[in-house]
């Protein structure tokens, strides 16, 4: 019985593992992509690249912070949790930055629209 345990645990490590890569390959797939599509945004002198670049980068957070949560299941010690801890901690702090970044780029580019329609008209 104490076998079975050992080789589910090491699956479970495994597959915590792997997964754990993934997540954050997506999340450094989508900063780049994102990035890039941001340069060639601002080549093009497009007003909405800070809101674009922002919703990239809460999304990759988003991803770096499901992997943070996922390592959480295979922690073995206390220091190891705290300093998972303290990651997830900053990366939501972060998060909720850019997303209040975000809303008021929105509103900014709103503003915007309503004040060039004002104008045409």
């Amino acid at each position: 019985m104490h076998s079975i345990i050992k080789i589910l645990e090491l699956i479970l490590t495994c597959i915590v593992e792997i997964s754990t890569i993934i997540l954050e390959l997506f999340g450094v797939a989508i900063l780049v992509f994102t990035a890039v599509k941001c340069f060639l945004y601002w080549m093009k002198q497009d007003s909405r690249i800070r809101l674009d670049l922002a919703q990239g980068i809460a999304l990759s957070l988003e991803f770096k912070m499901g992997s943070e949560v996922l390592r959480t299941v295979v922690v073995r010690e206390w220091g190891e949790l705290g300093i998972l801890g303290v990651i997830i901690l900053l990366r939501s702090i972060l998060t909720f930055l850019i997303h209040w970044e975000i809303k008021h780029e929105e509103k900014a580019l709103a503003l915007d629209k309503t004040g060039s329609s004002d104008k045409e008209q």
